[in-house]
C-alpha cells in the first residue's frame, strides 16, 4: 500500500511530510510526496500561459527538492512527483486513485492555531470527496518530540456503521505499526439530562446510557483481531471538545468516521469530523464510509 503526501512548500507542508513519513515508517508502506502546480493560467493566453506554467513547474520542482532533502535527513525513502492540475486537491486525488493509496496526508492552513488542526482549502476539498482516508497534520507537528513511530492510535467510537469503518481502519493501522488501540466514547454531561423526573430517574437513565455504551464497546472489541492491544475510555462532556483535547500525551493519531450518507467509499465531512478538522490537537484521520 502507499501513502500520498501533499507538500506545497510551506512549514505546514513540512508538517504533513513529517506525519506521512512517521506513518510510512511505522506501517512499512510506500511513501509518495506530491507537489502540485497550476497547469494553466486563467488570465493569459498563448506564449504567456506557457511561460507562466513553466515558471510554476520550476517552483514546484524546487519545493519537491526541498521535501526530498528534508526526508533524506530523516532517513526516509520516498517517491517524489511534481504534477500539474487544476487544484492541489484534484492533483492529490488523481495520484491517490492511480496508485490505490491507503491514505492522503495534508497539512493545516498557515493561519491556524499552532499545535492544532485547521484544514485549509486543499484539506477541506479532500474531506468532501476523497476515495481514501484523509490525514491532517496539526500546525507545528514538525516541532513535536517524536521518534518517528506511531505507537498509540485512538478511534472516536459510537456504535454506528461509520464508526465501525473507522475502527476497522484504526485496527489495521495499529496492526501494521504494532501500536496500541484505544476506543474513545463520549457521553453527554449530566447537566444535559432533564432534572424534571427527579434524581433517581436521572441516575437510572445515566446507568442505562452507560450500559448501552458498555455493550457497544464489548461488541467493538469482539470485532477486532486477536493479539491487538486494545483499551477504552469513556469521557463525559461535549463530544468535539473532549476529542479535540486529546493531544500527544494521549494519542499519536486519532481516527474518526465521516458522515453516514453520500457516495460510498468517499469521505464526506460530517458534523463531528468537520469540527474536529478545525480544532483537534492530534493528527486526525477521517475515514470514508464503507460499502455497508
Amino acid at each position: 500500500m502507499t501513502i500520498v503526501v501533499g507538500h506545497e512548500g510551506s512549514e505546514c507542508g513540512d508538517d504533513a511530510t513529517a506525519l506521512g513519513s512517521d506513518l510510512a515508517r511505522s506501517t512499512g508502506e510506500d511513501l509518495i510526496v506530491v507537489t502540485v502546480f497550476p497547469e494553466e493560467n486563467p488570465i493569459g493566453i498563448g506564449r504567456v500561459d506557457a511561460e507562466w506554467v513553466s515558471y510554476m513547474r520550476e517552483q514546484a520542482q524546487d519545493t519537491s527538492a526541498r521535501a526530498q532533502a528534508f526526508l533524506s535527513a530523516r532517513g526516509v525513502e520516498a517517491d517524489y512527483r511534481v504534477i500539474g492540475s487544476h487544484s492541489a486537491a484534484h492533483g492529490l486525488h488523481d495520484v491517490a486513485e492511480a496508485v490505490g493509496a491507503s491514505m492522503i496526508v495534508v497539512g493545516s492552513t498557515t493561519r491556524g492555531a499552532r499545535r492544532h488542526i485547521s484544514a485549509g482549502s486543499t484539506g477541506e476539498r479532500l474531506l468532501h470527496g476523497a476515495i481514501c482516508p484523509v490525514a491532517i497534520a496539526p500546525r507545528g507537528m514538525l516541532a513535536r518530540t517524536t521518534d518517528g513511530i506511531v505507537k498509540r492510535i485512538g478511534v472516536a467510537y459510537v456504535e454506528s456503521p461509520e464508526a465501525l469503518e473507522a475502527l476497522r481502519v484504526g485496527a489495521e493501522l495499529a496492526q501494521k505499526a504494532g501500536a496500541t488501540l484505544t476506543l474513545y466514547t463520549v457521553v453527554a454531561p449530566r447537566a444535559e439530562f432533564s432534572p424534571i423526573a427527579g434524581r433517581a430517574s436521572e441516575l437510572s437513565l445515566m446507568a442505562a446510557v452507560r450500559e448501552s455504551i458498555r455493550t457497544g464497546l464489548d461488541n467493538a472489541r469482539a470485532s477486532l483481531p486477536e493479539g491487538l492491544s486494545v483499551g477504552e475510555e469513556v469521557l463525559e462532556g461535549d463530544i468535539v471538545d473532549e476529542l479535540a483535547s486529546l493531544d500527544e500525551h494521549e494519542v499519536d493519531l486519532l481516527v474518526c468516521g465521516s458522515r453516514g450518507y453520500g457516495p460510498v467509499r468517499r469521505v464526506l465531512r460530517g458534523g463531528v469530523s468537520g469540527r474536529l478538522s478545525r480544532r483537534a490537537a492530534s493528527p486526525l484521520v477521517v475515514v470514508p464510509r464503507g460499502a455497508v
